[in-house]
């Protein structure tokens, strides 16, 4: 019996040394990504990054900003996923008409949100977005060349024509993609929703739909700013489309009630619960 119990013990490591094996492991794993990243992935993502930018200037002054500012990006988005070896899943895609201008809005969690969104929404839209985006050498002469709407909070009159850029978006038949959050989150959670986006929505009698992402700020937090990418799965759900019922400001709180309430309930536990963007 004392021979057969040493064999046992000698069959099955300790537990302290499979956790050592499996931390080993890991570090490898992360060890041979971040070389990836570095050696393979960032030279070609910067070269197809560059070249969308000018595909997008250059097509959209020679005419048709509706086609070159939205295709050559949902490549280039397709590519910084794929080549980073991220897999995504998409649901609900099925749910929106593709004849139908829609007021899109989904949480922030983090850079990731813009490739995923862009690269399989499976819409074409315009972004209302960060003025300071525009700063971006070459990226932000072709989000202006695209069309698509920057956010000036300067003032009231720079935030209302920031509104009827809106309006004119969607008055011509283009979807239009919002963050009602209006920053990245630092948690994972989701913060409170500003309503500009679902006061455009009201007052052209448009569906809303609400989007939830995830997977984002596990791939790279925005406290972590310009670092390595942690490889973690992504997914983009469409929710089924808010329809008008009437108009005003109650409407206008059901639209951003409802909306937030959807996108909450397909977070992980996890990141369940809102907690508040300090610079919201």
């Amino acid at each position: 019996m004392i021979q057969a119990t040493s064999n046992k013990n000698t069959q099955n490591p300790h537990p302290d040394e499979k956790g050592k094996t499996t931390c080993w492991i890991r570090c490898l794993i992360t060890f041979f990504y971040r070389l990836y990243q570095v050696v393979i992935a960032a030279p070609i993502l910067l070269v197809c990054t560059i070249l969308c930018a000018l595909v997008t200037i250059i097509g959209s002054a020679i005419g048709g900003a509706h086609f070159w500012g939205y295709y050559p990006a949902m490549i280039w988005s397709r590519l910084m996923c794929w080549v980073m070896l991220l897999p995504v899943h998409v649901e609900g895609d099925k749910l929106v008409d593709k004849k139908t201008s829609y007021v899109f809005v989904a949480n922030h969690q983090g850079p990731y949100d813009i490739f995923l969104i862009y690269g399989f929404l499976g819409r074409n839209f315009k972004w209302m977005m960060k003025k300071s985006l525009l700063d971006i050498p070459l990226v932000g002469r072709a989000c202006q060349s695209a069309g698509h709407i920057s956010v000036d909070k300067s003032g009231p009159k720079a935030i209302q024509h920031t509104y009827e850029q809106g309006r004119q978006v969607l008055r011509n038949g283009i979807s239009l993609m919002v963050f009602p959050e209006g920053s990245r989150t630092f948690t994972g959670h989701m913060g409170f929703f500003r309503r500009g986006a679902f006061q455009l929505a009201d007052e052209l009698q448009l569906p809303v739909v609400p989007v939830t992402i995830d997977g984002s700020f596990d791939v790279l937090p925005r406290q972590r700013g310009f670092n390595f990418l942690t490889w973690h799965p992504l997914r983009l759900v469409m929710h089924e489309p808010l329809l008008p019922e009437s108009d005003g400001p109650e409407e206008v709180k059901r639209f951003m009630q409802a909306s937030y309430d959807t996108i909450m309930k397909d977070l992980p536990e996890k990141y369940q619960g809102m907690v508040e963007n300090p610079d919201q």
